[in-house]
């Protein structure tokens, strides 16, 4: 993290240290109990946890760190063009969380001058929590942590998210995507990147996400050793089309935008 001055760097990781710790508790004082669900514009759900998790965060920066923007799933966006900008993702699998599926996560980035600083995965039923730090090795739970070393489709584990938004929208690829790699596993939302980033999974490819599903996702990859980019190789950034794609190094992450872009 060069460039931040100590003091504020031990202030914004123990800052992302206390959010992570308060939304895994808040989100496991709900889970499997019963709640009232809602619905957002686009049809997707929404609890009391999503917002008591997200706005608990706020006002945690909102006292450390008044002059901060922040980017959030449940109460939008503040002034984007701010130095420092927060990334809050509070329940990163809304639909896990109601089914009472433990996949769901937190997600947290932070950025100084639209550069991705400090990202954190936490996956609070397994309790895991997953550090991307500019400049130093990706961690679960403090231990250094790496993506695999595989380089050719034909030997990767594969994870497909969002399957059927891919079958919906994007047909041939869909296809493709079911004949390639090793091995196929069809998934959803933050945790199959993770794995990538701990050696697991050695691939992933995602459809309609959001930056605050992507952007502290693409830190912690690349803290890894691993590439996240957008299906056209290009770097995401807050405006980056929702399509997305993770791979364990360069030359699978070749590979992958071949079998992505192939007849395009």
């Amino acid at each position: 993290m060069s460039g931040f001055d100590q003091n504020i760097n031990n202030a914004i990781l123990a800052t992302a240290n206390e959010i992570s710790q308060n939304a895994a508790e808040t989100a496991l004082s709900y889970f499997r109990k019963s709640m009232d669900i809602g619905l957002k514009g686009d049809s997707s759900p929404v609890t009391v946890a999503d917002i008591q998790i997200e706005q608990e965060a706020r006002d945690l920066l909102g006292r450390q760190f008044p002059e901060h923007s922040i980017l959030g799933e449940e109460f939008g966006a503040g002034d984007m063009s701010k130095e420092h900008v927060w990334v809050i993702d509070p329940i990163d699998g809304t639909r896990s969380f109601i089914s009472g599926h433990p996949l769901f996560g937190f997600l947290l980035a932070y950025f100084k001058g639209g550069v991705s600083q400090l990202c954190v995965v936490s996956m609070p039923v397994l309790g895991e929590r997953y550090v991307g730090l500019s400049g130093h090795a990706a961690t679960l739970n403090g231990s250094e942590i790496r993506t695999s070393d595989k380089a050719k489709l034909c030997d990767a584990i594969l994870f497909i998210n969002e399957g059927e938004k891919i079958f919906a929208n994007e047909s041939e690829v869909h296809g493709r995507l079911l004949t390639a790699g090793h091995t196929r596993r069809f998934g959803y939302d933050c945790y199959p990147h993770a794995l990538v980033a701990a050696g697991h999974v050695d691939a992933v490819v995602d459809y309609d996400a959001k930056p605050f599903d992507y952007l502290p996702l693409a830190g912690l990859i690349e803290s890894a050793g691993g590439c996240m980019t957008d299906w056209s190789g290009k770097p995401l950034t807050f405006e980056s089309d929702g399509r997305v794609v993770t791979a364990a190094t360069p030359e699978l992450h070749r590979e992958m935008l071949h079998l992505l872009a192939k007849g395009s």
